[in-house]
């Protein structure tokens, strides 16, 4: 098996760690760029801005994405000067992880710094890379090979406040209510995101690409304008998909290092060893 045999897998974990999509990210968008504003909209904007200037949380979150992949991963994210934090990513079923299985890989590390990505493989991948058990994507080499733009555009907006920004392009967000989510007191807000309503155009065109005609987002929301839980689902090309993501202790203490130069090998320097650019 070549390598590049888990290139579309680990691609593809990395990418529905915390986003569950092709496209769960948004940059934020103003008021008037909103063609209705409901009261619920306000406290939105309210949850947004808390949420990004705690910088920190822990993070436990489920994927499914139909019949190719479903995994869990639990961490801690930082988010204040670019996104950092460490995550054990377990994959639970699915295509993709019987062909991360076959490179004998069932549990990965992954480490986000604010210029790349790195996930530590396991040994029979590592054999293949020259004995280095690490794996590095740099944001912008992904961004300039084509489907990787996606990816690197999902890698650097994963943190929760991201969910709150896609519900503000939807048209019918609505409060649901009341609800207890892990113990504590939440508001449950809700609404479904349209493709063609959406008004930031990269954004579009990543929901596009991926298959993405609407997708529901549900939030909740503490006393303390922070996002406790959020789901996503909807469908893409690929089939049905749904993510599940609690958060926590914000304000947290995230550490993390670039792994060792010298155990660690870059994703576009294999690919173009193994014949894959």
């Amino acid at each position: 098996m070549k390598w590049t045999t888990g290139r579309g897998g680990i691609a593809l974990v990395v990418a529905a760690v915390l986003t569950g999509s092709a496209g769960c990210s948004s940059p934020g968008q103003s008021e008037e760029e909103h063609r209705a504003a409901p009261a619920s909209l306000t406290a939105l904007r309210s949850a947004e801005r808390a949420t990004g200037r705690a910088a920190s949380a822990r993070v436990r979150s489920t994927a499914v994405m139909g019949t190719t992949l479903s995994l869990r991963a639990a961490g801690a994210l930082g988010w204040d000067e670019g996104l950092t934090g460490t995550l054990t990513i377990t994959y639970t079923g699915g295509t993709t992880a019987e062909a991360m299985s076959e490179l004998g890989i069932t549990t990965m590390e992954a480490r986000y710094l604010t210029d790349a990505y790195y996930a530590r493989t396991g040994e029979a991948l590592a054999a293949k890379t020259g004995g280095r058990h690490w794996v590095r994507y740099a944001y912008d080499d992904l961004a300039g090979l084509g489907a990787g733009a996606d990816f690197a555009d999902q890698m650097r907006n994963i943190t929760p406040d991201q969910s709150v920004k896609l519900l503000l392009h939807s048209d019918d967000v609505h409060t649901v209510g009341a609800e207890s989510v892990d113990g504590r007191a939440t508001t449950h807000y809700s609404g479904t995101v349209d493709v063609e309503d959406v008004a930031d155009a990269a954004l579009r065109r990543q929901l596009e690409r991926a298959g993405v005609s609407s997708e529901t987002v549900d939030i909740w929301v503490d006393d303390r304008d922070l996002l406790v839980k959020k789901v996503e689902k909807g469908r893409t090309a690929t089939g049905e998909y749904r993510q599940t993501a609690y958060y926590s202790d914000y304000g947290t203490e995230v550490r993390v290092e670039a792994p060792p130069a010298g155990d660690t090998a870059d994703f576009t320097v294999l690919l173009k060893e193994q014949g894959g650019s």
